[in-house]
């Protein structure tokens, strides 16, 4: 199958409308009729900037990204890229073409 590869990069503690802003996405996209979408938690990196956060044990969680990704149909991306215009988000994403499917009848071997 064709589609895209939608992928939002979130710092962990940013909020809209009071919710944690990568379970605010998860959300408005199963409410598009999107499928399915997977949030992941860096444990370092840098942005524009050039400062490195990394994860630390005694840390409190809030510097570093929140990865949530897609893979859904191009209209499926332009609907959810929609929805965040419209709810004016200031985000940052990166969209690619992506084929997928599934290998397998999905019985365990």
């Amino acid at each position: 199958m064709q589609g895209t590869y939608l992928r939002f990069y979130v710092h962990e503690n940013r909020k809209h409308h009071g919710i944690l802003l990568y379970e605010w996405l998860l959300e408005k996209a199963k409410k598009a009729g999107i499928h399915g979408g997977s949030a992941f938690r860096a444990i370092a990196g840098y942005g524009r900037h050039g400062v490195l956060h990394e994860q630390h044990f005694f840390e409190l969680a809030g510097d570093l990204t929140v990865e949530v990704e897609f893979l859904l149909s191009e209209g499926e991306a332009q609907t959810l890229l929609g929805v965040l215009r419209e709810e004016k988000v200031r985000v940052f994403y990166a969209k690619t073409a992506a084929e997928f499917g599934m290998i397998g009848n999905g019985s365990a071997p």
